[in-house]
Formats: C-alpha cells, sequence, structure tokens
C-alpha cells in the first residue's frame, strides 16, 4: 500500500502539491484526475521518491519511499515526458532496466515488442509519439514492479491501442496483483478501468472516493411523462428546475431534456427512486449506465466546483 501524510511540494513561491493525504491500496486501479498544472505529475514524482517533500511523507508498504533504493525497485514510473538513452534501441531499454529490476522479463517484453509493431532493433528517436508511449509501457509492465505510475499514459494511444494497454493492464492486476496509478485529465479514458479515483485541484485532493461506493449512491435515469403539458414552460431552457418540479422528493442534479425524453441524474437509493418513479405519472423510465463525468459532477456540486470547466 502506498500511503501519503500531509503531503507538501513547493516550487518557490509556488505550491504544487498541498498537504495531500491518501491511501493507494494494493492490487486495485488508482486514476488520478486533475488539469494541466493541478500537482499531477509533482504528486507522482513524489510517490516515487524522484522529489524530496517538503513537509509531510510517502509511505510505501509502512516505510518512507525518499533515498530508498530498495523500495524504489518495486515502483516503475513513466513519465509524460518520454526519455530515453541517447540512440538507444527498444532491445537496449531492455537490457538498460534489467539492471535495475532485477524480476525484469525480457522473453515477455519481446514477445510484447512483436505484438505491438514495434522493432526491437530500431533506434527509438524514429518512433511515433503513440509508438513511444507503447514502448514505455512494455517496460513497465515487464519491470514486474508492484506498483507502476502512469503520466498521461494514454495520451497519444489510437483507441485500440487504449484498449490493449487496459487489458494488459488487468491480467497483470489478476495475475501478480499489480496496483497501477494513473494520472490524466480526462475522465473518460479512466472510467472503464479505475477502482478509485482521486480529484485533484490546485495541488490538493478534492475528492477521493472508491468508485463503486460513489455509484451507489448516484443514478441516471431515461423517462418520458405521460403528457407533455406535465412539463413547465421552461423545461427546455432549465430541465433541472423542471425535474425538480416533477419529482419534488427526488435530488435531481443534472438534467437533459431531449424531445419528450428526460435524462435525469438522482441522488439517492435505487429502491426510493424507484418508488417515486413508479408512482408518477410517466410512460416509461428505466436506470441507464452512468458516466465518470456525472458522478464527478454529483460529488463536487456541494463544494461550489464545476467539473466541467476543471476536467476535459
Amino acid at each position: 500500500m502506498i500511503e501519503t501524510k500531509k503531503l507538501t511540494k513547493r516550487f518557490g513561491d509556488i505550491t504544487a502539491v498541498d498537504r495531500i493525504n491518501a491511501r493507494i491500496q494494493d492490487a486495485n486501479v488508482f486514476g488520478l484526475i486533475g488539469t494541466n498544472g493541478a500537482g499531477k505529475s509533482t504528486f507522482l514524482r513524489l510517490l516515487c521518491g524522484i522529489l524530496k517533500p517538503e513537509e509531510g511523507c510517502v509511505l510505501v508498504d509502512g516505510s518512507p519511499v525518499y533515498e530508498n533504493e530498495d523500495l524504489k525497485r518495486n515502483i516503475f514510473y513513466i513519465s509524460d515526458d518520454q526519455h530515453y538513452l541517447a540512440g538507444s534501441t527498444p532491445e537496449d531499454m531492455v537490457h538498460f532496466c534489467s539492471a535495475f529490476y532485477p524480476d525484469f522479463d525480457r522473453e515477455r517484453a519481446f514477445r510484447l515488442f512483436s505484438a505491438f509493431g514495434l522493432d526491437r532493433g530500431r533506434k527509438i528517436t524514429t518512433f511515433s509519439k503513440g509508438m513511444k508511449k507503447q514502448l514505455s509501457v512494455i517496460l513497465g509492465l515487464c519491470s514486474r514492479t508492484r506498483y507502476l505510475l502512469c503520466d498521461e499514459t494514454f495520451d497519444g494511444l489510437d483507441p485500440v491501442m487504449r484498449q490493449a494497454v487496459k487489458s494488459l493492464f488487468a491480467e497483470d492486476i489478476a495475475d501478480r496483483g499489480l496496483t497501477p496509478v494513473i494520472a490524466s485529465h480526462n475522465l473518460r479514458e479512466l472510467e472503464d478501468i479505475c477502482d478509485h479515483v482521486g480529484l485533484l485541484h490546485r495541488g490538493g485532493v478534492l475528492l477521493s472516493r472508491d468508485l463503486q461506493d460513489m455509484k451507489l449512491g448516484i443514478h441516471k435515469i431515461q423517462c418520458v411523462p405521460s403528457s407533455q403539458d406535465a412539463f413547465p414552460e421552461t423545461a427546455d431552457a432549465d430541465p433541472l428546475s423542471a425535474a425538480r418540479v416533477l419529482f419534488p422528493s427526488l435530488e435531481p442534479v443534472l438534467a437533459e431534456k431531449h424531445g419528450s425524453i428526460l435524462l435525469l441524474t438522482v441522488r439517492g437509493s435505487e429502491e426510493e427512486i424507484r418508488r417515486v418513479l413508479s408512482d408518477s405519472d410517466l410512460l416509461f423510465y428505466e436506470m441507464v449506465p452512468l458516466t465518470l463525468e456525472e458522478i464527478f459532477i454529483s460529488e463536487t456540486e456541494v463544494n461550489g466546483y464545476d467539473v466541467k470547466k476543471l476536467i476535459l
């Protein structure tokens, strides 16, 4: 487990990470979301011991990570800025990583190079941005570390490669208990892979919750009133107010109107929401899957934040 206690990092007058308390459980995918400049990269560099905090500490399996060589062998950091040895090839990087990670799986690395279409003897400087990201992911997975810290890992990958990388993560989580920490500015990239999500804003954690727990208290409904006359006159301009008029005993936090269809995001228990909808004058209703963005909107609005302005 990775744990931070009042973790703080400053660069001159700028506080990049501000007294963060966080716990990252083993064999879970932790998604760290925030805009550019929110402190994601600094936070990851603190986690892997590259940077020294001004205050607080990072504990990996109960021990401080900074200047702890043994602990760092359990961590592989994939930076957003792709840097490789000058003039090196993927095969050269396999030999380089093997010197630091004694359990590095060379056979798997070469097998994945072939599967991803990466020439093991080609100069990395001739690779595209996406190819370099693929290479870094392969090196990280084949290092067989317990923790894999990824900074904007999916940026630059096409949709097929994104799914391939996510499948590899899932395989290593199941097979050997890998714990990926994935930082991104894009909610949609993480909603199908994360177990726990943290929202970083201005150097601090605005929200950190288990994704399943978040989903239990928020639901999305699609419904059609039995008559269009049921809608207030202002429904098209202000569907949220219309939803509150139609369902005064519910707690809608987001609403959209498309013709006669009303899409609602509502807080509360599924049982209570279904009871209210069943007793309402509707042609039909159904529960539909929530997106991660909708969950965050519901969780952050009480703090006065508009998640659409914070996250792409």
